[in-house]
């Protein structure tokens, strides 16, 4: 049986994947600082870990056949554990959305991870994996793209406390990583005032645009866009909830509504595809379990890569909407 470890079990997202996995006859190890904590999870197996301890974090990843990691922020946390995934043999998936980590995984892992036959997907979740997913089927088959746009309409997200100090990390971020004129751009970005039409009932929203999301390094991997720019709601944080509701309870939490829409734009016409749900936790919960299952199964190349490239998008993004992740809207073509 494939053995699953769930790196950060205790926070939310975590719990979400831990229990996606065992409703669908997974063998799990639960891991992370706090084991009574673990414990009190119940139904896996615990084999604590700080990030700190890298012979720990090497065992789990020796005990396992794939290794999701759920504990941000992930400048902090994701090094460690994706070291100990490659050293230890162990397939990788992520719920990272800082840029830097994801490209730092693309820079510094790609041959290590062919060596040790493993394969590393970072940012599988709902910012940045789901629009890496969407703008991949909307783009497949579209010729010179001259911009990719994914924009994000969320409303009622209420952020754990992990997500809070991750908004803060990216948003004090200057060194910004773009994609524009066909090549990766360094630097501060002035954000700046973009109005943004989504399908109805949602319609045209003020958006910050651009904002430091995976997509300007994960998309650019598969498609052949000169700009890739990801959006999102600029009401998203200005709601009350938004950065005062670390100690919800589970169900108050995923009352999250949400519209993702991919927009390409080319000379030969314009595509859009959209993903409309609710619970945004959960659907970030449903990507990586689903690729977890996909890279236990053998279909990804060893090395590292999005979403969008280890799967077909289109068929992905078919089976989280299945699982009731989302409803999916995509153009005949794609």
């Amino acid at each position: 049986m494939t053995v699953y470890a769930v790196y950060g079990a205790t926070g939310h997202t975590g719990r979400l994947v831990t229990a996606e996995l065992l409703a669908r006859g997974g063998d799990v190890i639960v891991s992370g600082r706090d084991p009574d904590a673990l414990a009190a999870l119940g139904q896996a197996r615990v084999m604590p870990a700080g990030v700190d301890d890298p012979r720990a974090l090497r065992a789990l990843a020796e005990a396992a056949d794939v290794l999701i990691h759920c504990a941000g922020p992930f400048t902090t946390t994701g090094l460690p554990v994706a070291t100990a995934a490659v050293e230890g043999g162990c397939h990788y998936v992520d719920h990272a959305v800082e840029v830097h980590h994801v490209k730092r995984l693309f820079d510094t892992f790609p041959e290590r991870a062919q060596r040790a036959g493993v394969t590393m997907l970072p940012s599988v979740s709902f910012y940045g994996g789901l629009g890496d997913l969407l703008a991949g089927a909307v783009a497949r088959d579209v010729p010179e793209i001259d911009r990719i746009t994914v924009a994000y309409a969320v409303t009622n997200w209420m952020m754990t406390h992990g997500a809070v100090e991750t908004a803060r990390l990216l948003f004090a971020d200057t060194d910004r990583i773009g994609y524009s004129d066909g090549q990766q751009q360094y630097g501060f970005v002035e954000p700046r005032q973009a109005i943004f039409a989504f399908p109805p009932p949602v319609g045209p929203r003020p958006m910050i645009a651009p904002v430091p999301f995976p997509e300007a390094v994960t998309v650019p991997r598969h498609t052949h866009s000169k700009a890739v720019e990801a959006q999102l709601t600029a009401a998203t944080f200005a709601e009350d909830q938004a950065f005062t509701s670390e100690q919800v309870d589970s169900e108050t939490r995923a009352a999250s509504e949400f519209t993702i829409t991919a927009q390409v734009l080319a000379a030969s016409g314009s595509a859009t595809g959209n993903l409309r749900g609710r619970d945004l936790w959960r659907a970030g919960a449903l990507a990586s379990v689903e690729a977890a299952i996909r890279l236990a199964e053998g279909t990804a190349k060893s090395g590292v890569a999005s979403p969008a490239e280890a799967f077909d998008a289109t068929e992905f993004l078919n089976t989280l909407a299945e699982h009731g992740a989302f409803t999916l809207e995509l153009p005949e073509k794609a």
